[in-house]
């Protein structure tokens, strides 16, 4: 196996995790908080595509389909590049709304598929690229670190499938 083989793994288990962890949801659900200050559902998967489209804004596209696209007026937001949920507060969490499971999933769909195509390709040279990181007013850091970070984001999906078990009981990943 390739190492792009492998990192395209990675987000292909992402990908599919987070279309497991919606399956059959309410609007009501995806807005549910498990507790006080925590996340939930619904946040967690777009802020996990706000991320992966953030990368493929400042790496890949340059720009984000959230804007390009005009995903932000599916979710009722403005056309703001920073708005990936990072750094939100309670109230920023609350006033996201997803509009329904059907939405989330469609722009899940549209990030997946151009990030995936990059990464099927993707080089060692293009890894040590320096790319935009949009976080930071003029800041570059390597693709490298870019890619890992988004990757990172994995754990936004786990916590995502922890509220879902939370909310609806046991059994529901299948097993």
């Amino acid at each position: 196996m390739k190492w792009q083989q492998l990192i395209k793994n990675e987000f292909e288990l992402m990908s599919r995790e987070i279309e497991k962890v919606l399956d059959g949801l309410t609007i009501e659900d995806l807005r549910k908080r498990p507790a006080p200050g925590a996340n939930p559902i619904g946040w967690l998967c777009w802020h996990t595509m706000r991320s992966c489209d953030r990368f493929l804004g400042d790496v890949v596209l340059g720009e984000q389909l959230w804007i390009k696209d005009g995903w932000c007026k599916k979710f009722n937001k403005p056309a703001d590049f920073n708005d990936t949920g990072f750094g939100d507060t309670n109230a920023q969490v609350d006033a996201l709304k997803i509009p329904d499971v059907k939405t989330l999933l469609a722009y899940h769909n549209a990030v997946m598929k151009p990030l995936l195509n990059y990464l099927e390709n993707l080089t060692e040279s293009e890894l040590d690229r320096q790319a935009p990181y949009s976080l930071q007013s003029g800041a570059v850091k390597p693709v490298s670190e870019r890619l890992a970070g988004t990757l990172n984001n994995l754990q936004h999906v786990g916590q995502a499938g922890y509220v879902r078990g939370i909310i609806k009981g046991q059994g529901w990943y299948g097993r």
